[in-house]
Formats: structure tokens, C-alpha cells, sequence
């Protein structure tokens, strides 16, 4: 029995899902009729051809042509053929005309327009004389011709050069593939001018007395309502209701009803499709009553009875597809946001491979000196040694007895002259020569050779360490930028649903509040980073976003969240837009005071304050080699470096490595930079000081003053070097004071220059940092006598605990 109920319930299994291929085999099979073989073009064509305004005016038919000749050439001729044919269901003598004019038009495009370059322009221009011709000759024939009919149809000619320019933006959308994600706004408009000049060719057309005409028109003003809201909806009412007072008077009252039914369903169409069709019977309904002369009350509810069926009849999806190309519809924002985060899948995704090609290429520059093997400290000696002794030894008659029978004796001599020629040393060169003459009979002759390979010994040393340190150089460089493209593809990447939580919350919050939220963008909610962006409605603005909404925030969040950008083109009304960033826990201000020796304009010593993200902050000061510009040059191009490697994200030691490998590799010249560097973090605040060459720095508490200081040497000195981060905790009110060589070493006397520095700084009174730059600045250069001996610096900051406006409160009520 069981096995029965398995085989029924796989048999109908089987057949729903043969009806499923089938019902999507039907709806492929009904898309390529339509779109792909042009039977839509087809039947629009042929109720343009129907279409008549002002009882003899009819510019569409030819207007459509013209877009189908230049759009789908392929399907202009039966398109002209079904306009006939809808002609001809109104009188010969409009079909007369719908023909002898797409004549002329394709025959004028034939000969004339394919060729130019701008087609669009110069097919309104050959459908205006297309239709002026054709009225002409038509009118001719059948009777004759006055002022007043060469002024209609100059009319006439005139709306349907207009109408090309209108149908060629409508025309994209009748394909099977729409070229863009959203309509445009005209682009909009166009499309519903082409649906009222199609229900135009309607009109005359009934049912059982039931217009078609007014029941397509309800129904595209509903689902106009259903889809984009009561603006667009009431707007597409007014259009529809004017175009069909064109073709008739019987028609005026359409405009109230349409624009009427299109603004309830519009305010309805949050509830439901029933709630939308409940607004167009009561448009029909009070229309009605105020024109039941013109049209019988039963008769209009029964046309909105057969719209409000075809419109609940309409499948979802279908609504749903049309709705992603309206601007400002939920099924828009939505397709957006699904497009964006493909893009942004797709970027992390191929910026991972690229920070994975990063890696790979810093391993080989890592490892491509070994080569897997130790590296043998004597390969260079030896082939100092072969260079001298090719030149030597080769024609020697008793290389034989030395190179070969006393190898472990000639050797060592040779290596011990090399290095004592090497260092200089005179005594162990004519020591290692006396003995190298026991056995050599050219010993002079060697050692000479010795002293001219010398200069092509150490210049060949000095490359391969430079090729060695590039290699390095590059290593770590391209390290750095894989581990900076690899945090980016992580931040990209993460996790929605924790966003998606904290924004519904925010939403929730502000309905709460009854803050009417129009937009809301959540960038970063790490904890520290903070970063919201939403716009907000208001009908008269008082503060509330510093007073309101970032407490808010700042108890869903649990950090203190503050308003660091607002935006509004009305100062009291209307939107207006908040960036929403976590408050500093700490926050700096600094003071800096400078002279440079004796005077002069140009100062050898430069600065630099650099906010890196939310929470760090780098202060830095760098001193160059000697005096005046070039010294200038130096300190700036360093500190210059530094900035744009530090702000790319690369780790600050990395950074300094990195400038270390570039100012040793640039030159020979002995020209070299000292750097005070010092990291501040604003959310735990601590400092990270890294010294190379740089003189100490103070750190001033209360009266308290405690010197930070550490060996390094200056940078470009040496190809490598380690420097070791010094790191000191930071409360409320510090001072932390940083100060060039020429503080210290222009002092004239014997006390202790650092003791002397330390003294002074605990003496000052003020806490206000450029005030206590000043005054550092001034006593120095009184202790000389007034005289500026070298350039100085000196850099203050001030830590000071943050103290927004206003607090946060908790949103929950204790208990």
C-alpha cells in the first residue's frame, strides 16, 4: 500500500512538473511572438492607425513607422502594413492618407536619410514633409484645398516630427531586452504617451456597450496607482483623461475621473490590490453621479468592475518586473541593491586574487637570492681571487706547484693580502706580501693586480647588496599592498545580516519617534567606526538630529554616536541628510612653533599632523641633514613619503622601512633625515613612539613631566634596521611635547640640556598647546642670547577626553 502511495505521489509530482515546463515553455514561446517576430509592433500599429484626435488629426501611425524604420528596420514594412489595416477600419480616405505618407516616408528614407549621420533628427524632419505631402495630395483628390486645411496639416505634420522623438524612447521598451536597469523620467512619460495614443485607436471600439478605450484607461491608471504611488498614478490619470477629451468632447469627463481614481489607489496601494481597486470605484462612483447625462451610471461602474478584474488578473511578477524599471518603487531600490552587491561580490572578489598575486610575487622576491641554498660569504673573494690571478697566475710557470700541489698554502695568503689591502692596513699587507714572496715568484705583480681589482671588488659588493635591499624593498612593499587589498576584500564581504538586524532596528526606533525616514545607508557599525548616513523628512527642524537621533543611536549601538555631517537645501523644512560617526573617546589639539638658523625663510626641519581614519592620529617632526634648502628638501620628502605609504594603509613599521630602503637607494650622497614619530590612539588612549635618530620627547601630567626617548639611527644611514615602538599610556590633559636636535643642542651652558628642557616645561602654567610651543621656543632662544644657532621645532599636543553635546539616554524604561 505504501509503495502505491509512492508511485501516485511521484506520478503527480511528475506531471506538475510537466505542467511547470509546459506554463514556461507557453510564456517563452509567447515572448518571442511578441518581441522577438514584432507582433506587439504589429498590434500597436494597427490601433495607431485607428488613433484620431481632434476629429481629423492623426499623427501617430506615421510617427510610430518612423521609429520602426529607424529602431527594427527589419519589421517597418508590415508595421506600415498593419497601420493600413487600421486605417482602413475607419474610412478609405484615412487609409488613403496612412498609405500614400509611409510611401513617401520610406521612400525619403531610402534615398536620403540612411545616409546622413544623424538619422533621428532628419526622420522627424522627412516625417513632417511625409505627412504635409500626403494631406496635400489626399485633400487635393478627393476635394479642395483652403487656408484652413494647409494650416491643420502643417499641425498635424508638426506633432508627428514631435512624436518620433517621443516613440524613439519608448521604443527600447518594447523589446525583449531592456537596455537599462530604470526608466528616466521622460522616458516614462514617452511610454504613457504611447499607451494613450494606443487607447485612442480604441475608441469606438465596445463590448456589450462597455468602452475598451475607458476600461484600458482605468486600467493603466491602476496599476500606474498599484506601482508607483499617488503622484504617478493621478499624473498618468491627467494624461490619459486629456489625450481622450482630444479625440472627443463626450470624453472631459475622464480627466477628473482618471486623475481621481489615480490619486486613492495611490494613497491605498500599501494595503493591498483590493484597497487600489476600492479607489477607482469611488472615483467611478462620485464621477458618476455628477455626470450621469453624459454616460449612465451602471454603464461606467461596470467598465471599472472589468478594469479592476484584468488588474487583480495581472500575475504578480508581471507587476513586479515592471515596477524594477520605475524610479523610486521598492522592486527598484531592491533590484539596485541586489545589482550593487553582486558588484561588490565581484570587486572583493577579484581584489582578492589580486592581493593573492601580491603575495605570491613578494614570496619570490623574498627567496629569489637563496634560491634554496645557503649563501656562501667567500663566493666574492673568490672571484676577486680568479680576476687577479687570470691576469696573474695563468701565464705563470709554477701555478701548477701553487695552485695545485700547495693549494691550502697559497690560498690563505692570497685571502689575508685581499682583506689586508681591503682595510688598509699597511703593516699586515707588507706581512702577508713577505710571506706570499717565499713561494710567488710575481708577488709585486700580484699584489698590484690586487689593488687595481679593489676598486671593481667593493663597486661590484656595493651592487649586489643594492640589488639584494631592492629586492627586499620590493618584497616587503608588495606585502604591504596584499595585506591592504586583503582587508578591503574582507570589509566588502561581510556579513549583511548583522547590518540588516541594526537597520531595522534604527527604522523601528525612529517610526517610533514618528521621524518620517526617507533614506538609510548603514557603511560601518564596528565598534569605534561608526558610520551611518539616512535622510530624514521634517516639516520644521529644531536639532533634532545632534538632540534626538544620535542619543538614539548611540544607546542601540552602546557608544556615544555623534552628528559629524549635516546637509539640507531648506534650513527648516524638508530633507535632510546625516552622517552619524562614533565620537573620539579623546581628541587633540595642537600647537606648533619653528625658526629656522639665523633667521632664514627655509627651515631644515618639518612637520606633520595626520589623521589616519576615526581613531589614530600620527604626529611627526623630521629633521635633515645640515641647514638651508637642502636640508628643507630632505626633511619634507621624507615626512611627504610617509604620508602617502601611511595613508594607503600599509603598517607604520612597514612604512619606515620602506622610506629607509628608498632614501639609501636613491643616492650616494650622504644626505640623511632624522624622524620623531608618534602614533595616538583616540578610543584607548596610548602612544606609539618611534624614534630614528630623533631627540626625546616630554610627556607633561599635572606637574608631573617624563621623558620618552630611544636609539635609533637617522634614516638612510643604514640599508637595514630595526626600530622598536616605544609605547606610553595617555590620560586626560596630557601634554605631549616633541622637539627637534636644534631645541637641545643650541643651548649655550653647562647644566644638563635635557634636565634644563625638563625643568623649563614643568614651570609653564598654561595647558594651551601653541601658548606652551611659544613659550619652549622663546626660552631657548633667549638661553642663547637671542640667537638662532639652528633650525627648531617643537610640536605640542593636547589629550582631552571628549564631551559631546548631548548624551545618550536609554530607550528602555528601568525597572
Amino acid at each position: 500500500m505504501e509503495r502505491l502511495l509512492k508511485m501516485a505521489v511521484l506520478a503527480d509530482g511528475s506531471k506538475i512538473h510537466k505542467i511547470g515546463q509546459w506554463i514556461a515553455s507557453l510564456k517563452s514561446s509567447v515572448s518571442q511572438l511578441l518581441f522577438a517576430r514584432g507582433v506587439l509592433l504589429y498590434i500597436l500599429s494597427f490601433f495607431l492607425g485607428r488613433a484620431i484626435v481632434l476629429t481629423s488629426i492623426s499623427p501617430f501611425a506615421l510617427a510610430f513607422l518612423a521609429t520602426a524604420i529607424i529602431a527594427k528596420r527589419q519589421f517597418a514594412f508590415p508595421t506600415f502594413l498593419f497601420a493600413v489595416a487600421g486605417a482602413i477600419t475607419v474610412s478609405f480616405s484615412h487609409a488613403s492618407y496612412i498609405l500614400l505618407s509611409g510611401l513617401i516616408l520610406m521612400m525619403l528614407y531610402k534615398k536620403w536619410v540612411h545616409k546622413v549621420e544623424k538619422r533621428i533628427k532628419w526622420m522627424a524632419v522627412s516625417t513632417f514633409v511625409s505627412v504635409v505631402v500626403g494631406r496635400l495630395i489626399v485633400q487635393a483628390v478627393t476635394g479642395t484645398v483652403v487656408i484652413y486645411d494647409v494650416a491643420t496639416f502643417v499641425l498635424e505634420a508638426a506633432l508627428a516630427g514631435f512624436l518620433v522623438m517621443v516613440f524613439i524612447q519608448s521604443y527600447p521598451f518594447l523589446k525583449l531586452k531592456a537596455p537599462r536597469l530604470k526608466l528616466k523620467v521622460e522616458e516614462m512619460v514617452c511610454i504613457v504617451i504611447l499607451s494613450t495614443a494606443v487607447l485612442t485607436g480604441f475608441v469606438g471600439l465596445s463590448i456589450y456597450e462597455l468602452s475598451l478605450e475607458q476600461i484600458g484607461a482605468m486600467y493603466l491608471v491602476v496599476m500606474a496607482a498599484f506601482i508607483a504611488g499617488a503622484t504617478v498614478g493621478s499624473a498618468v490619470g491627467v494624461m490619459i483623461g486629456l489625450m481622450l477629451s482630444l479625440v472627443s468632447a463626450f470624453h472631459l469627463y475622464q480627466v477628473s475621473l482618471l486623475a481621481l481614481a489615480g490619486l486613492l489607489g495611490g494613497l491605498m496601494k500599501d494595503v493591498n490590490r483590493y484597497a487600489v481597486t476600492i479607489g477607482l470605484f469611488v472615483s467611478a462612483f462620485l464621477i458618476g453621479m455628477y455626470n450621469i447625462e453624459v454616460i449612465p451610471l451602471e454603464q461606467l461602474l461596470l467598465q471599472a468592475v472589468v478594469a479592476a478584474a484584468l488588474f487583480m488578473l495581472t500575475p504578480k511578477s508581471l507587476i513586479s518586473k515592471v515596477a524594477k524599471y520605475v524610479p523610486g518603487t521598492e522592486e527598484e531600490k531592491e533590484e539596485n541593491e541586489q545589482y550593487l552587491q553582486k558588484v561588490r561580490d565581484a570587486t572583493a572578489s577579484r581584489v582578492e586574487r589580486f592581493s593573492e598575486m601580491f603575495e605570491a610575487l613578494s614570496h619570490s622576491f623574498a627567496y629569489i637570492d637563496t634560491d634554496g641554498k645557503p649563501s656562501d660569504p667567500n663566493s666574492d673573494v673568490d672571484e676577486y681571487l680568479s680576476r687577479v690571478t687570470e691576469k696573474t697566475c695563468q701565464t705563470c710557470l709554477k701555478k701548477h706547484s701553487c695552485w695545485v700541489n700547495n693549494f691550502d698554502r697559497t690560498y690563505p695568503v692570497l685571502q689575508q693580502t685581499i682583506m689586508s689591502i681591503e682595510e688598509n692596513d699597511t703593516s699586515n699587507v707588507n706581512f702577508n706580501v713577505g710571506k706570499l714572496k717565499n713561494f710567488c715568484v710575481k708577488s709585486d705583480q700580484v699584489v698590484d693586480q690586487m689593488r687595481y681589482e679593489l676598486s671593481y671588488y667593493k663597486a661590484n659588493k656595493r651592487l649586489k647588496q643594492q640589488v639584494k635591499e631592492s629586492r627586499k624593498f620590493v618584497s616587503e612593499q608588495l606585502n604591504g599592498v596584499s595585506e591592504v587589498m586583503n582587508n578591503f576584500a574582507k570589509e566588502m564581504v561581510k556579513e549583511r545580516e548583522e547590518y540588516f538586524w541594526h537597520e531595522q532596528e534604527i527604522r523601528r526606533m525612529l517610526e517610533a519617534h514618528h521621524f518620517s525616514l526617507e533614506h538609510l545607508e548603514l557603511f560601518s557599525i564596528e565598534k569605534g567606526n561608526v558610520d551611518v548616513e539616512m535622510t530624514v523628512y521634517f516639516n520644521d527642524y529644531r536639532g533634532e538630529g545632534e538632540k534626538l537621533i544620535a542619543p538614539l543611536l548611540s544607546d542601540l549601538l552602546d557608544e556615544t554616536v555623534v552628528v559629524e555631517d549635516e546637509q539640507s537645501v531648506n534650513e527648516r523644512n524638508g530633507d535632510r541628510t546625516f552622517t552619524f560617526s562614533s565620537v573620539k573617546n579623546y581628541q587633540l589639539s595642537s600647537g606648533v612653533a619653528h625658526a629656522a638658523k639665523k633667521g632664514n625663510f627655509l627651515s631644515g626641519d618639518s612637520y606633520l599632523m595626520l589623521e589616519l581614519g576615526k581613531s589614530r592620529f600620527a604626529l611627526a617632526i623630521s629633521d635633515g641633514m645640515g641647514n638651508g634648502e637642502r636640508a628643507y628638501l630632505e626633511s619634507s620628502e621624507t615626512l611627504k613619503l610617509l604620508k602617502q605609504i601611511l595613508q594607503s594603509g600599509i603598517n607604520e613599521q612597514v612604512a619606515l622601512q620602506s622610506i629607509n630602503s628608498i632614501l639609501s637607494l636613491r643616492t650616494s650622497d650622504e644626505i640623511y633625515a632624522t624622524l620623531d614619530l608618534a602614533f595616538i590612539d583616540l578610543q584607548e588612549p596610548h602612544a606609539n613612539f618611534l624614534k630614528i635618530g630623533a631627540m626625546v620627547s616630554y610627556i607633561k601630567r599635572g606637574s608631573s613631566v617624563y621623558p620618552v626617548e630611544s636609539g635609533n639611527l637617522p634614516i638612510g644611514i643604514l640599508e637595514e634596521f630595526d626600530v622598536e615602538p616605544v609605547r606610553e599610556e595617555l590620560k586626560d590633559g596630557d601634554l605631549l611635547i616633541m622637539v627637534s636636535d636644534g631645541i637641545l643642542e643650541s643651548m649655550n651652558f653647562s647644566e644638563n640640556r635635557e634636565a634644563w628642557l625638563k625643568r623649563k616645561i614643568r614651570e609653564i602654567e598654561t595647558e594651551d598647546p601653541q601658548a606652551v610651543a611659544d613659550l619652549v621656543l622663546e626660552e631657548t632662544i633667549r638661553s642663547n642670547h637671542g640667537h638662532i644657532i639652528d633650525d627648531m621645532t617643537v610640536l605640542v599636543t593636547k589629550v582631552e577626553k571628549s564631551r559631546p553635546k548631548w548624551a545618550s539616554f536609554s530607550s528602555v524604561a528601568s525597572v
